[in-house]
C-alpha cells in the first residue's frame, strides 16, 4: 500500500480515537493528507503533534448546527481539496428502548444519521465538481441484523445502509464512490453502554476486533482500481455468533 494515498486529502470525522483515529493512521502511512475531525481539540492537538505535519486538526462538534454546518467549508479552505470523506463519528444506545430517554435518543439519531447526511450534503458538491472522490460511512453489523437488545442503534445503522446505497446509485454518474464498512463488536470506548453481561461474554469469547482490524477494510476498500466500488464490506470477529 506504500503511497497508495501520496496527493490525496482526507476528513475523517470521530478521528481522534477508535476506527476513526486508526483509519487516519493507514492513510498517512499511505501518503494522503488527514484531517482528523472531533470535537476533542486536546486530543487532536495531542495527535497532530504525534502524527506530523500531514495530519491536520478539525475541531468540530457535529451536534452543533452550526459547527457541523461549517466542517466541509473549513476543511476545504486549509486544504484545497477533499478526496474522502470518512463518515465515521458515532455514538451507541444498548438496553430495552424503554430504559432510554428521548434526549438520548435525539442525540443518538443526531450524530449517526443527521451528521452524516449534512457531512455528505456538504461534500458531494465539490466532489461532483471535481469527478471524483470517495465517501465512506462506518456502519455496522446492526444495520443489517434486527439486534435484540439495541433497537435504537440498529435502526440508526439500517437508516445508513439504506442512505449509502441510495447515494452510491445517485453519485455513480459523477465518478464518486459510495460505500461503507460494517464491523461487528470494536473494542473501543463506543462499547461502554453494551449490556455488561453482553460484554463479559464478547470478551471471553475473543468477540471483538481491533480498530486498525477494520481500518483494514477501509483501506481495502479506498485503494481499489476506480472501476472497483466495495458497497459494503461485513467485518467480525470469527467468533461473533450473530
Amino acid at each position: 500500500m506504500a503511497l497508495a494515498f501520496e496527493g490525496k486529502v482526507a476528513a475523517i470525522t470521530g478521528g481522534a480515537s477508535g476506527i476513526g483515529l486508526a483509519t487516519g493512521r493507514a492513510l498517512l502511512e499511505g501518503g494522503a493528507t488527514v484531517v482528523l475531525v472531533d470535537r476533542d481539540k486536546a486530543a487532536l492537538d495531542r495527535l497532530t503533534a504525534e502524527l506530523g505535519k500531514n495530519c491536520l486538526a478539525q475541531v468540530t462538534d457535529l451536534l452543533d448546527a452550526e459547527s457541523c454546518d461549517a466542517m466541509v467549508p473549513e476543511i476545504l479552505e486549509r486544504t484545497g481539496r477533499i478526496d474522502i470523506l470518512h463518515c465515521n463519528a458515532g455514538s451507541y444506545i444498548g438496553g430495552d428502548l424503554s430504559e432510554t430517554n428521548p434526549a438520548t435518543i435525539d442525540r443518538m439519531l443526531n450524530l449517526n444519521v443527521n451528521a452524516v447526511m449534512k457531512n455528505v450534503h456538504a461534500v458531494i458538491p465539490h466532489m461532483t465538481e471535481r469527478g471524483s472522490g470517495d465517501i465512506l460511512v462506518t456502519c455496522s453489523v446492526a444495520g443489517h441484523s434486527a439486534i435484540p437488545w439495541e433497537p435504537v442503534y440498529s435502526a440508526s445503522k439500517w437508516a445508513m445502509t439504506s442512505f449509502v446505497q441510495i447515494m452510491r446509485r445517485q453519485m455513480l454518474p459523477h465518478g464518486v464512490r459510495v460505500g461503507q464498512v460494517s464491523p461487528g463488536p470494536v473494542a473501543s470506548a463506543l462499547l461502554a453502554d453494551w449490556p455488561e453481561e453482553n460484554l463479559r461474554k464478547a470478551k471471553e469469547a475473543g468477540a471483538l476486533l481491533d480498530p486498525s482490524e477494520v481500518a483494514d477494510a477501509a483501506i481495502f476498500a479506498l485503494s481499489r482500481p476506480r472501476n472497483v466500488t466495495i458497497r459494503d464490506m461485513v467485518v467480525l470477529p470469527s467468533t461473533f455468533d450473530i
